[in-house]
C-alpha cells in the first residue's frame, strides 16, 4: 500500500494574490440571481480589475504533482479565438449562487478508525482535512444515531420509549463527539455541522425494524419530531453547534441497513405539521431543515411537492441530494439540479453525500475515482449547487467498519495494522475546490468551447478568483484562457485537474 509521506504545502492565497498586478477597467457586478444564504452572501465585492498574472496549481496522474504550485501565468490583451482552438471564457461580471462550503461526514466508522491512530497521526489527519495547509474544510455532516457505517445499530432511547425519557447520547461520547470537537478546533473553532437520520427506532416503524426500509407510523410522528430537537439540544450542550438537519437520509431507498421511506407527500406533511412546528416551538427555528437528501433522479418531484406548498416550504431551507442515481443505468442527471435552481432560486441545493462504492484495496490510487468527483462537482456547481459534503472522511484498510458489509472508499484510509494514512487521488482533487473556493464565494460565468475540458469559476469575498479545469482525456490539452478581454495560454496534462488563482 502506498503512503504519501507528506502533503504538498500550498503558499498562502493572500501572498499569491499580492504578487498579481491588476489592470483594466473596473467591472460592474451582475444582477444575476444568487441564492441568499444567511451569513455568507457578500454585502459588496471589490471592483473587478482584469488580471495580468495568475498562479497555477496542478494534480496529474503519472506524475509527482499533487496540489502543487505548478506555474506563474501571464495575461495579455485577448484576440478572437477560432473554432478549432479550445478556449475557456470567464465573465467576471456575471455571478450566480453563493457558496456555503466543502466538507465530509464524521460518521461512527470514521470516529472508530480515528481512535485507533497514534496521537501524531491523528494530528496529521486533522490538519490534512481542516488545516489551512490541508483541505481547509468548513462543512460537516453526521448521523442521528446509527447508520450502516459503524460497528452496529443503536438508538438514543430504550425500545418502546415514545416519551423519550431514556434519551441519551452516551454512545456518541466514546468516539464520535471527541472527533467532532477536534475537527472544530482544527478548523479554527467553527464548522457548519448538520445531521441526518437513517431510520427511526424500530418500534416507531410499520416493519418493526430499523433496517430494510419501512415507514414511520403516524402515531409516532410527534415523538420522532421531538427526537430531532432532543438530539440538537444534547449536542449543543456538549459544545457542538448544530447548523441544520435533513428530514431523512435517502427516503426512497429500501436498504439492508438503516432506512425509512417517505413519499414526497409524506415528507411534506411531516415537515409542515410536525417537524417544522416542533423545531420552532422548541426554540430551534433558526436551524436549517434540508429536504429530500437523496438522488438527482427524483429531486424535481420532491422540490415541486414540498416547495410548491407554502406552509411546508417556509420550514425548508433548501434541498439536499446524492449522486447514486446511476445505479439504474442512467447517466448522472445534473440537468435536474439546474431545473430546481431555476424553479426555486430561493432554495439552496446542497450535495449531502457521495462515495465510491465496492471497496478494493488494489484501487487506492485508481484515478477515475477522483475524476468522478471533479466531473460531478463542476457540473453540479454550474447547475447551481452551493456546497459539497463528501461521505466518510476516514475508513480503514477494509473500507469500513460497516455493520452490513457495505464497504466503500474514502479520500483518506488508515491502515490500522501499520498506523499509516493512505491518501487517495480523490483527496487532492477535492482540494482543488475546497482550498481555493471559500464560504461566501460566488460562482462566476464560465464556458468552454469544446467538450474535452470541464471548468467552473468562483470569486471570493476578498476579490480573488479561482477557476477549476478538468482534463479526463489521455493526452495533454493546450487551450486559451480568457478573463474578460484578457487572455493566457497554457497546457493541462493528461488526466489532470488544475486550479488557476488570479
Amino acid at each position: 500500500m502506498r503512503r504519501l509521506k507528506q502533503i504538498t504545502l500550498i503558499v498562502g492565497l493572500a501572498a499569491v494574490l499580492a504578487g498579481c498586478q491588476k489592470s483594466g477597467e473596473p467591472a460592474q457586478q451582475s444582477t444575476a440571481v444568487a441564492h441568499p444564504i444567511e451569513g455568507t452572501a457578500p454585502p459588496s465585492l471589490p471592483a473587478i480589475r482584469l488580471p495580468e498574472s495568475a498562479t497555477l496549481f496542478t494534480t496529474a496522474k503519472d506524475s509527482v504533482l499533487r496540489l502543487a504550485l505548478d506555474d506563474e501565468l501571464t495575461f495579455r490583451k485577448g484576440s478572437q479565438p477560432t473554432e478549432n482552438e479550445i478556449s475557456i471564457f470567464v465573465n467576471p461580471r456575471i455571478r450566480f449562487q453563493t457558496m456555503l462550503g466543502f466538507g465530509g461526514a464524521i460518521t461512527d466508522a470514521s470516529s472508530e478508525v480515528f481512535a485507533k491512530l497514534s496521537p501524531a497521526v491523528q494530528d496529521e489527519f486533522l490538519k490534512a482535512y481542516y488545516g489551512v495547509d490541508g483541505l481547509d474544510y468548513s462543512l460537516a455532516r453526521t448521523t442521528i444515531h446509527s447508520a450502516d457505517f459503524g460497528s452496529g445499530s443503536y438508538t438514543y432511547i430504550e425500545e418502546g420509549d415514545s416519551e423519550l425519557v431514556t434519551f441519551s447520547i452516551d454512545h456518541d461520547r466514546q468516539f464520535r463527539i471527541p472527533l467532532i470537537k477536534r475537527a472544530i478546533e482544527a478548523a479554527g473553532g467553527e464548522l457548519l455541522l448538520y445531521a441526518s437520520p437513517w431510520s427511526p427506532p424500530a418500534f416507531m416503524k410499520d416493519n418493526n425494524d430499523m433496517l430494510h426500509g419501512g415507514k414511520l407510523l403516524p402515531e409516532y410522528y410527534q415523538s420522532w419530531a421531538n427526537y430531532y430537537t432532543r438530539f440538537i439540544k444534547a449536542y449543543e450542550k456538549e459544545g457542538i453547534p448544530i447548523w441544520g438537519i435533513t428530514v431523512q437520509n435517502e427516503p426512497m431507498a429500501t436498504q439492508r441497513w438503516e432506512s425509512s421511506i417517505y413519499t414526497a407527500e409524506e415528507e411534506r406533511d411531516f415537515l409542515k405539521l410536525y417537524l417544522g412546528p416542533t423545531m420552532e416551538n422548541e426554540g430551534l427555528g433558526d436551524k436549517k431543515i434540508i429536504v429530500w437528501d437523496h438522488n438527482r433522479d427524483l429531486i424535481g418531484n420532491r422540490a415541486n411537492t414540498i416547495f410548491g406548498d407554502p406552509e411546508a416550504s417556509r420550514y425548508a431551507w433548501g434541498i439536499g441530494y446524492h449522486w447514486y442515481e446511476v445505479w439504474t443505468g442512467s447517466e448522472a442527471k445534473h440537468v435536474n439540479l439546474q431545473n430546481v435552481y431555476e424553479s426555486y432560486p430561493d432554495k439552496p441545493i446542497l450535495f449531502t453525500e457521495g462515495t465510491i462504492e465496492s471497496f478494493d484495496a488494489e484501487r487506492y490510487q485508481y484515478w477515475p475515482n477522483a475524476e468522478r468527483y471533479a466531473n460531478d462537482m463542476i457540473n453540479d456547481f454550474n447547475a447551481g449547487v452551493v456546497g459539497w459534503t463528501d461521505w466518510n472522511i476516514l475508513l480503514d484498510e477494509n473500507g469500513g467498519p460497516n455493520h452490513v458489509g457495505n464497504f466503500c472508499f474514502a479520500p483518506i484510509h488508515a491502515d490500522t495494522t501499520t498506523g499509516e494514512l493512505i491518501y487517495t487521488p480523490t483527496y487532492f482533487y477535492l482540494g482543488h475546490f475546497s482550498k481555493f473556493i471559500k464560504p461566501g464565494a460566488q460562482r462566476v460565468s464560465t464556458t468552454v468551447s469544446q467538450s474535452f475540458l470541464l471548468s467552473a469559476s468562483f470569486v471570493n469575498l476578498d476579490g480573488s478568483f479561482a477557476t477549476v479545469i478538468l482534463n479526463k482525456t489521455d493526452h495533454p490539452i493546450s487551450f486559451n484562457f480568457y478573463v474578460g478581454s484578457q487572455e493566457a495560454e497554457w497546457s493541462i496534462p493528461a488526466r489532470a485537474i488544475q486550479t488557476v488563482v488570479y
